[in-house]
């Protein structure tokens, strides 16, 4: 891959309701401007309450007139396939827009594009083996039929992180079953988000099944809570965010998927693979720098172990490539924004004062240009510790040694939180017991992140509510119809 060059001026996005693309009832725009390098890289509109509405009005006349609900499965899936080649054909451009937006390194954004690639396919595949039930058990009078019915219309909102990915592993699904759709971005980072409307404008999505709204959460996320058009909205985002989404749907008792934060244990037994275990637990907590809800942020190792790993595993940090997103080298680009580095580097100061140690870096990187922070371990932490409780978002790991295996998954489960956890061990025994005992959705073994949209993902505790991907993507926004059907003349009950 050759040095690519930043855009001269920022790209120029609009949004897209009712099968139009629209620059909104304000005129008023967003501009982004990359987290590495300073310079303006996108605009989009800054949507109001009225282009929501709009929206809203579009995704409930597509669901309820059709004909997208009304298609059979296979002449839904043969669009979603279509999609899922557009996309494929403008992986490198989804990419570019991508690591401009978030600060992620090129080749990382390109993969998730391609990966992204794979669950549209899977989605529209699956679409096809959707299915109700049937109950011929219930003695010679009566049968019973449980339909799988669409939910209807859905509100979508998903955050800055993995703002092309995330939404792969919720629309697709959502129009598998049937739905129809209102889409709200990160205000931050939108683009692929509408770069993928002119792909379903080309494919031949009928017009208001997809309708995507930029703007703040508080003005257009909060009317698809808000509305009694919308049945149900599934929401990606902090614990502080899933509450507030909680109490909004009170109003018109809404379902509601739930993805929210993580604080995940990377559990090290002294039996470990320690060289194997050391590059794990370094990806998995600098992965996308830091800011991956599933990767872990605590490192909870077998104490006999404990010193030695830590060293290993401080080499490993040390040569993290850290810089440049449009570097094909880099491994570690941006942070999010100013604001969001300063929090994280405010976790690293706070823990420092309350007695932890820093044993490698702590800080920002030479690069004062753009967000960028070294990968940083720290040790001599305790369970009070906003460092240890607390989702940091950054690439920030906190070392805390166990004795025993009880006292591990103790330790492993001391936390609100119940996303993911991986386990580093070559005794399958201990490994199985694990799994069974830590409190997550998601749990890896002898690997972390990995991931494929065969497998349901979502969390437990305050981690989330649902789950995502898999068969149960597509259940998960559906109803279930029961009806009973008479085949014998009736017993007259008033005689």
């Amino acid at each position: 891959m050759s040095r690519i060059s930043l855009p001269k001026e920022p790209r120029r996005f609009q949004m897209y309701i009712g099968g139009e693309f629209t620059d909104g009832a304000s005129g008023d725009t967003t501009t982004r401007h990359s987290p590495a390098h300073g310079t303006a890289v996108a605009q989009w509109p800054s949507g109001s309450a009225a282009d929501a509405q709009r929206a809203i009005a579009a995704a409930r006349r597509a669901f309820d007139a059709g004909p997208w609900p009304h298609l059979s499965a296979g002449e839904r899936a043969t669009v979603l396939f279509k999609v899922a080649d557009l996309i494929e054909q403008c992986a490198a451009e989804f990419g570019l827009i991508e690591s401009l937006e978030t600060g992620k390194p090129i080749t990382q954004a390109i993969g998730e594009i391609k990966g992204a690639v794979d669950v549209w396919r899977f989605a529209a595949g699956a679409a096809r083996v959707v299915k109700g039930d049937a109950h011929n058990n219930l003695g010679d009078r009566v049968i019973a039929m449980v339909l799988r019915e669409p939910v209807g219309v859905v509100g979508l909102i998903t955050p800055w992180n993995f703002p092309f990915f995330i939404l792969a592993e919720r629309l697709p699904f959502i129009l598998a079953a049937g739905c129809t759709v209102v889409v709200k971005p990160s205000e931050a980072t939108s683009g692929t988000t509408l770069k993928l409307c002119e792909l379903l404008h080309e494919a031949g999505l009928p017009a208001g099944v997809v309708n995507v709204v930029t703007g703040r959460g508080s003005v257009v996320g909060q009317c698809l809570l808000d509305s009694d058009q919308v049945d149900m909205v599934s929401v990606t985002g902090s614990i502080a965010t899933g509450r507030k989404a909680i109490a909004a749907s009170a109003g018109s008792i809404k379902k509601l998927g739930l993805e929210l934060g993580g604080k995940n244990p990377h559990i090290v037994f002294a039996d470990a693979n320690l060289d194997e275990a050391a590059d794990g637990v370094a990806f998995g907590m600098a992965f996308n720098a830091g800011q991956c809800c599933v990767g872990g942020s605590r490192l909870v190792v077998e104490r006999s172990i404990a010193a030695e790993f830590t060293e290993k595993l401080a080499g490993k940090m040390r040569r993290i490539r850290v810089g440049d997103p449009l570097d094909e080298q880099t491994q570690v680009g941006a942070l999010f924004d100013e604001a969001h580095m300063e929090k994280v580097l405010s976790y690293v100061d706070d823990g420092v004062r309350m007695g932890a140690r820093i044993v490698c870096g702590g800080a920002r990187t030479d690069d004062q240009n753009g967000y960028f922070v070294q990968p940083t371990l720290m040790t001599d932490v305790r369970p009070e510790m906003p460092l240890v409780r607390e989702e940091i978002f950054g690439p920030v790991l906190a070392v805390v040694p166990f004795d025993t295996f009880d006292e591990a998954l103790e330790i492993a489960n001391d936390s609100v939180f119940g996303l993911s956890a991986s386990i580093w061990t070559q005794d399958l025994t201990k490994a199985l017991r694990a799994m069974r005992k830590v409190q997550a959705g998601r749990v890896w073994i002898n690997t972390t992140l990995d991931n494929g949209p065969e497998t349901p993902l979502g969390g437990v505790k305050q981690s989330g509510l649902g789950r995502e991907a898999g068969l149960a993507g597509i259940e998960e926004y559906t109803e279930l119809k029961t009806a009973h059907i008479n085949l014998h003349p009736r017993v007259h009950w008033i005689s």
